[in-house]
């Protein structure tokens, strides 16, 4: 009867290429691990980072809609500065907001131009236009070289009045 040798067999053979192989390349994942880990902590910094900033943006925006609803009840409202303005604040208060500034405009109801007097709009009522703009200075979590330092974000909110 015949002995097999396994020794000799292309399937040990193949299995021996294999081990020296992995012998061989059993540094490689590390390094390239290493290589890596800068790129995605630099990703993940870089979301966080867009995550705050977006934040502030959406509360300053926020702030300036508050203020403008408030203003926009009635025309007492619209002449309570300073309502406005605490309004705008109450509303963002994870970031403090810079200068909050409201305007009023005057249109006429026909579509032409009115300077907010009585006499302007013939035949027409005025409408009163209140604008709400706010701002907040914004610090990065992470500071990059070549970047800015700090970040003004604005908040723009239009309303009309109601008479």
């Amino acid at each position: 009867m015949k002995t097999l040798v396994f020794r000799d067999s292309k399937v040990v053979r193949s299995f021996s290429r294999a081990a020296v192989r992995t012998k061989c390349d059993a540094g490689s994942a590390l390094v390239e691990f290493a290589l890596t880990l800068p790129v995605l902590v630099a990703m993940i910094l870089g979301a966080v980072e867009l995550g705050w900033v977006t934040y502030g943006s959406i509360e300053v925006m926020n702030a300036a809609r508050a203020g403008a609803s408030y203003g926009c009840q009635n025309s007492t409202a619209a002449g309570d500065t300073t309502g406005i303005q605490n309004t705008a604040a109450l509303d963002a208060p994870d970031i403090p907001l810079g200068t909050t500034t409201v305007n009023t405009s005057c249109i006429c109801s026909n579509g032409t131009a009115s300077t907010c007097q009585p006499t302007d709009c013939s035949g027409s009522s005025i409408e009163t236009i209140l604008t709400v703009n706010t701002q907040a200075t914004v610090t990065p979590l992470f500071r990059v070289p070549g970047l800015p330092t700090t970040l003004t974000l604005h908040g723009k909110a239009v309303e009309k009045v109601l008479q």
